[in-house]
């Protein structure tokens, strides 16, 4: 049952077929069922939410999120970003806020994204938020594969890096921590289409990582703890690691 909200809600999951590290990765089999299929149950069993559409540059995948019962939608293959498939996904459609959720993001909560898009449109000013989960791991956080974000007492963004920060200068194994950035974004609609319009930034494209480009700018980011931890399928041999959290947990 949807929860009726007067701000509408649209989901969007851009899923490319192309990946230098992993060829057709939303199509990849996790326990029987594509990722990419696992990805719109989770966002599709979240309440709050009012639509769920695919955004894909491929046929293979349209087919696929067709065959499962999915709406989807085929993009220009030559969109340089996310963000960029996501604004031609959303021609012709109106909603108050949007969420980008990465296709190669499995094990993502519906409880959780359900909590974000709440606290989000309950923090005044908020215009963009995202989800965050503290880990101990030094694995993790050594991975440059991982994000790392610095927050401030407000739990707003300061950084993100694919770096360990910050940087701890005493090291202490039972308190260091890290808060991973996950791949969820929610947007205020008028917002976003802002935001997609803004030239690449220096600190953009250094790290690769889309969401400086709003800091460099000026701009806020909410970070929102996620109760439950998740993890992005990044090459093939994530695929078994995945399989295992499945199996360890109810998702």
């Amino acid at each position: 049952m949807r929860i009726k909200s007067p701000q509408k809600t649209i989901a969007i999951i851009p899923a490319r077929y192309s990946s230098s590290r992993f060829p057709g990765k939303p199509l990849a089999e996790i326990d029987g069922k594509s990722m990419i299929q696992r990805v719109w149950e989770n966002v599709t069993n979240t309440k709050v939410i009012d639509e769920v559409i695919v955004a894909t540059d491929d046929q293979r995948i349209f087919d696929s999120v067709i065959k499962f019962g999915g709406k989807v939608v085929l993009t220009d293959p030559n969109h340089k970003t996310g963000t960029d498939r996501i604004v031609e996904a959303l021609a012709g459609v109106s909603y108050d806020w949007v969420l980008n959720i990465q296709g190669d993001e499995p094990l993502i909560s519906s409880s959780d994204l359900e909590r974000l898009i709440k606290k989000t449109q309950k923090t005044n000013g908020t215009k963009v938020s995202t989800m965050v989960h503290k880990t101990y791991d030094e694995v993790l956080l050594k991975d440059p594969n991982v994000v790392k974000v610095t927050l401030n007492k407000k739990m707003q963004a300061l950084y993100f890096s694919r770096s360990l920060i910050p940087f701890p200068n005493t090291i202490n194994k039972k308190t260091i921590f890290s808060w991973r950035h996950l791949g969820v974004y929610l947007f205020k609609n008028d917002f976003l289409m802002k935001f997609y319009k803004w030239p690449q930034t220096l600190l953009e494209k250094i790290e690769k990582l889309e969401q400086l480009r709003i800091l460099e700018n000026g701009e806020t980011i909410l970070c929102v703890e996620a109760e439950y931890d998740s993890m992005s399928v990044d090459v093939p041999k994530d695929i078994e690691l995945v399989e295992k959290i499945l199996k360890m947990k109810k998702y």
